[in-house]
């Protein structure tokens, strides 16, 4: 287990210092697309490279927002529930959500797979587009490796909680 969460954080943390790379570049391309378009010379194409920078930045920092609890969590309802039960809900909805990424990842990588082979291109700059959805694709898969870290703990608290009661 040990491994498998070192493995987690590091390969999360790559992804997430990718994604702050990706917004810092996302950042300077709106800045100077907007000082240039003052001047007269807007960049082309500047709206589906900020979407393309603003997906990967989004995606890529998933994981790592998992990991360290960054996500908003509504725990009213299962704060007054049993221990046991509570980790029931917990065991039931971290198995439903690595399932749901798992597929996601899936889905888009096969997606990227169909834009690659096909050959398609974006509208404005006529770029390739699949390289994108790919890292969209690898976002997930952290974001799923995470989701399966709070699986196996969920698990082992779901055991230890039965095991007290039993």
């Amino acid at each position: 287990m040990q491994f498998l969460e070192r493995l987690g954080a590091l390969v999360n943390r790559a992804l997430a210092w990718i994604a702050g790379v990706a917004l810092v570049a996302m950042m300077l391309f709106a800045v100077a697309d907007m000082v240039l378009r003052a001047l007269g010379r807007p960049v082309a194409g500047s709206y589906e490279v900020i979407g393309w920078l603003s997906a990967s930045a989004m995606a890529l920092a998933l994981g790592y927002t998992q990991l360290h609890r960054g996500h908003v969590s509504i725990t009213l309802l299962k704060d007054h529930l049993g221990a046991r039960t509570q980790a029931t809900v917990d065991l039931l909805m971290s198995l439903l959500a690595l399932s749901l990424f798992v597929t996601v990842a899936w889905y888009v990588a096969r997606y990227a797979r169909t834009l690659q082979t096909t050959g398609s291109l974006s509208e404005t700059l006529k770029a390739i587009v699949y390289p994108w959805v790919y890292v969209v694709a690898a976002g997930s898969a952290g974001l799923a490796l995470a989701l399966l870290i709070d699986l196996l703990r969920s698990a082992g608290r779901f055991l230890a909680v039965k095991r007290g009661r039993g």
